[in-house]
Parts: C-alpha cells; structure tokens; sequence
C-alpha cells in the first residue's frame, strides 16, 4: 500500500479506507484476537460472504470504514468506522473501532482513533461522534477519554451481544472542542 492511498498519517499510523484486499489479513488479525474481542464484540463470521457485506456497508453515505495501518509496512493494526451518519442539522455519526491482539499497548489505536477523529470533523464535515462502550471494557473507555470523547450517559439494554442485550455508556465529542 503506498502512501498516497492514505487518507491521513501521524508519526506512526496512517489512515486508510477498509477494501476487498484487507480480507485475509483482517481475517487473521480476527482469528489471532477472538479470544480477547469476544467478550466485546461477539462471535463474527470471517467468511468472504459475511466481509462483503461488511464492505457494502460502506457503499452507503451513512457508513465510512477505515483501517488503521503502521505507516512505515502498511500492516493493519486497528479498525474504525463511522456508521448512522446524519447529515443536516446534526451532522453526527457513531465511531466503532476495534484492536488486534499482536498490536495492543503500543499507542496505535490511540494516533489511529485520533486521525479517523480528525478526518471525521475535517473532510467528512461531522459535528459530533459518539462512541457507545460496555461498563467493564475499560481499555476503551480509557482510549476515548485519551481523545478528548466526554462521558454522556447511560444506555440500558443497548446491544445485543452473546445472546444478550448489554448496557452501554455513551460518549460523544464534539468539532469544535477536538480542535
């Protein structure tokens, strides 16, 4: 992958949007991290019919899908995405985004989330994100803080994940005071 295909760099991680290419690699990073993404996620399917239609999401204006690379290998480290944007009067969207096993504790995810941030507010024109995050996942509720996410509020019985509905936090960030 060149640098040019990068929609946005830092010092170590470049942004790029997710493509039919990334599938093996996503597929491995997936499999090596299912034990520790399970608990957050679910079970998902990483069969080339279920990543498909993961990409077609993002054929849709109110979804964009990225994946967060090392600048210097292209090697995936991390993914992010936009979804049930809104443009309008709210010009808002919801950021999902996931780590890999072989590359947690390294500040990648960190620099990544805060470009995928900055492209959001930037060329994407959004006003706010929220990100919606379990209680107990600390490690993501510790990362949105590090960017600058406000705590909102509380969602009871917000997703269905291993058979369950999960309670959520809701936190949100605004334009004009990631800036």
């Amino acid at each position: 992958m060149t640098s040019t295909s990068y929609l946005l760099q830092g010092p170590r991680v470049a942004v790029r949007r997710v493509c039919r290419q990334d599938y093996d690699e996503l597929t491995a990073l997936a499999q090596e991290s299912a034990e520790m993404l399970r608990r957050w996620l679910g079970a998902r399917e990483n069969t080339v019919e279920a990543f498909e239609n993961y990409l077609g999401r993002f054929e849709q204006p109110a979804h964009e899908g990225f994946v967060i690379c090392l600048g210097s290998t292209g090697e995936i480290v991390g993914g992010a995405n936009i979804n049930n944007i809104v443009r309008g009067t709210l010009q808002s969207g919801t950021l999902g985004y996931t780590a890999y096993a072989s590359t947690t504790g390294y500040g990648y995810m960190t620099e990544g989330l805060g470009l995928v941030v900055q492209f959001a507010f930037g060329q994407l024109e959004l006003h706010r994100l929220e990100a919606n995050i379990q209680p107990d996942n600390t490690s993501s509720l510790n990362l949105v803080k590090r960017l600058g996410f406000q705590r909102e509020g509380y969602s009871a019985a917000f997703q269905f994940i291993n058979g369950e509905w999960r309670d959520h936090e809701r936190w949100a960030a605004i334009a004009e005071r990631a800036r």
